[in-house]
């Protein structure tokens, strides 16, 4: 009688990602956000309430409410509760721009005094539709400002904004606004920005950007480039800016 091969174990598979219980209750948190059910400066529920939602102990509702502080998603408010983070805070409204005055901080200058020199419609080239995550030829809205601080022209900015969801906005409309522009974007357009990636280098003004900011063609510049994200890491702005550092210096803290 002929003796049977030996079974052979099955090839091992992907071994599967495993994911604490807290951290899951940070995405199922994050798709509440997303989807709108907590507007930027709601209050979200208690810990007990969404414990009892999530069907979770407290103390796990707790730690992914942690996380989410620790991200500027949620702000957290002795004896009242915890709300979601907006722009139009004004601990957060500067959150995105490290320039800082070589004396103090930026809320030391007063709010910057905004010029809007151009605001257009446009077809997106391939540089721009990439990092917005768009087809080459979709829709963007286009807009260049200057930034001034105690009247002295310091940042100039070109930023780029998919076409769908800021339909309807218009250089009008963001010359009115009194409020970071983030906070509009917010309050008008539903898009709140939640994080940024940057690309930051040295380069000489040249003619355009020495006359917008007021100094001599060559004048040394830090150039920024940032990519801005809502919820689910969706690309929401692409922004280039040339960064006056005669009177500022660029600030970050590592940790």
């Amino acid at each position: 009688m002929a003796q049977s091969e030996p079974e052979k174990a099955a090839p091992a598979g992907p071994t599967p990602a495993f994911s604490p219980l807290y951290q899951q209750i940070k995405v199922l948190i994050l798709k509440s956000l997303q989807a709108g059910e907590w507007k930027p400066g709601d209050m979200i529920p208690s810990e007990i309430d969404l414990a009892a939602r999530f069907r979770v102990s407290q103390g796990t509702v707790r730690k992914a409410i942690d996380e989410l502080a620790d991200e500027n998603l949620v702000i957290r408010r002795q004896g009242k509760g915890t709300f979601v983070a907006t722009h139009a805070e004004q601990q957060v409204q500067y959150r995105f721009l490290r320039l800082m005055p070589d004396s103090g901080d930026l809320g030391s200058e007063g709010p910057a005094e905004r010029q809007i020199i151009e605001c257009r419609r446009l077809r997106a080239s391939g540089d721009i539709a990439r990092p917005l995550a768009l087809r080459t030829g979709e829709a963007v809205l286009q807009l260049r400002r200057v930034l001034a601080f105690q009247g002295t022209p310091t940042i100039v900015e070109d930023v780029w904004l998919p076409g769908g969801p800021f339909k309807g906005l218009t250089a009008e409309r963001l010359a009115g606004y009194g409020g970071p522009m983030y906070a509009l974007f917010e309050t008008e357009f539903g898009v709140h920005m939640v994080r940024a990636e940057e690309k930051i280098r040295a380069i000489a003004a040249d003619a355009a950007s020495a006359r917008l900011l007021d100094v001599p063609q060559g004048e040394p510049l830090l150039s920024v480039e940032r990519i801005a994200y809502t919820y689910n890491d969706v690309p929401m702005e692409l922004r280039r800016g040339l960064y006056r550092t005669d009177t500022h210096h660029y600030r970050n803290v590592l940790s």
